[in-house]
């Protein structure tokens, strides 16, 4: 369960061990989701009248195109999270981009949407499916990794003529 009564808050401090589902409604279409549940584990608290805050860990796997070849890689996301959440009213969050607002009518704080957030910017923006993935041919864009595809090598960019003359020592 990654939502709570806010009430129950007040009173004491709960332990959070639980999961977001791939296919949870808090993931959007354009999201980078994970390839399984996240698990999510940490403690929950109140930090002074109409503020909470959240630490712990979110952990999980997702699937991504590889950067050199485009075909599939698998990535890993393990961070440390602290959060904090706070009543609109709550003095100085107004323009504080690290805190959660909670409508002070809420008798829930749902984790949900600030787990995503800190998901989507741990999820690596670069994978590789291989160390040594070859990549994609810019001629004709064969995958290199089962070998040549028997383009002609073309001439280089006459433009970079000087800085190769530079790079070889005959400047």
């Amino acid at each position: 369960m990654l939502s709570f009564d806010i009430r129950s808050l007040t009173q004491h401090a709960v332990s959070v061990d639980d999961t977001l589902a791939v296919d949870d409604p808090v993931w959007l279409e354009t999201d980078s989701r994970p390839s399984e549940p996240i698990r999510v584990k940490g403690r929950l608290s109140t930090a002074g009248p109409g503020r909470f805050y959240w630490h712990g860990t979110i952990e999980g796997d997702v699937e991504l195109e590889c950067r050199r070849c485009l075909g599939e890689a698998s990535g890993h996301v393990s961070e440390e999270a602290h959060l904090i959440f706070a009543e609109a009213e709550a003095e100085g969050v107004e323009d504080d981009p690290d805190v959660y607002i909670v409508d002070e009518r809420a008798s829930e704080l749902d984790l949900r949407p600030a787990i995503r957030e800190q998901w989507l910017l741990n999820v690596p923006g670069y994978a590789l499916c291989r160390d040594d993935c070859k990549g994609l041919c810019p001629t004709c864009g064969a995958e290199l990794n089962f070998g040549d595809c028997g383009c002609v090598s073309t001439s280089a960019d006459p433009r970079w003529t000087a800085l190769r003359k530079v790079r070889d020592g005959q400047a």
